[in-house]
């Protein structure tokens, strides 16, 4: 047996499901907008998540890509009306497991489910906590340190603190930045980057002995510990 969330604003359609996956013999909760799911889907623990892509209030990609940053890896099925090659890679790309076009056979959905299921968890393998040097980012109480120096950054500082970190004595492209802690996948032509960089080099560097992160000139920043 199941715990599985159903985050799906339709009314016959949520209740199409959840009395399907209660005669399977799993137990089913509902929500009927984005915001509530990701909040019982951060509250409890569930086994897998079921998410419809066009929700009001959050939309499903975004739930999935908050659960992620949180820390939180329990499986997703997405359920969309969106059945393109392009949308099924959209998803999968956001963070989902597994991608069921609509409409769809609920024999099909039940093995999808059971295959999730199935699947070795990595949740517990999976870092809560980056090191570099002396400078510690915990994803999971969203705090950054140096040293005993807490220091406090903005949600974009932090995601981009936490991407460098993630890749920590690498490389990192200004392309890289732009698609995954931007979500941009062409560029803008600002100057945002370099901003942030500023910014974050300011709080992360100024005032201590040893500087971690670093320009390469025309290739990127990295990150890295002075001893490496």
């Amino acid at each position: 047996m199941l715990r599985i969330l159903v985050i799906e604003d339709d009314p016959e359609a949520a209740s199409y499901l959840v009395k399907g996956l209660s005669e399977f013999g799993h137990t089913a909760d509902h929500a009927a907008d984005g915001q509530t799911g990701l909040q019982m889907a951060l509250d409890s623990s569930y086994d897998i998540l079921i998410v419809d892509r066009m929700l009001p209030k959050m939309d499903g990609l975004s739930i999935i890509k908050e659960l992620r940053r949180d820390g939180n890896h329990t499986p997703v099925l997405i359920l969309s009306a969106l059945g393109q090659v392009d949308d099924r890679v959209k998803g999968l790309k956001a963070g989902g497991d597994d991608y069921l076009p609509k409409p769809f056979a609920f024999t099909e959905l039940q093995a999808r489910v059971e295959a999730l299921a199935r699947r070795p968890q990595s949740a517990s393998q999976v870092e809560t906590t980056y090191t570099v040097g002396d400078l510690t980012l915990d994803r999971m109480a969203h705090s950054c340190r140096r040293g005993d120096t807490e220091i406090p950054l903005q949600p974009r500082e932090f995601r981009l603190l936490e991407y460098l970190m993630q890749h920590a004595g690498q490389v990192v492209t200004r392309t890289m930045l732009l698609e995954n802690v931007w979500e941009y996948h062409f560029d803008p032509q600002t100057n945002v980057i370099d901003v942030h960089i500023s910014r974050l080099r300011g709080k992360i560097d100024k005032g201590f002995d040893t500087p971690l992160l670093h320009t390469i000139r025309g290739a990127g920043y990295t990150i890295r510990d002075a001893a490496h």
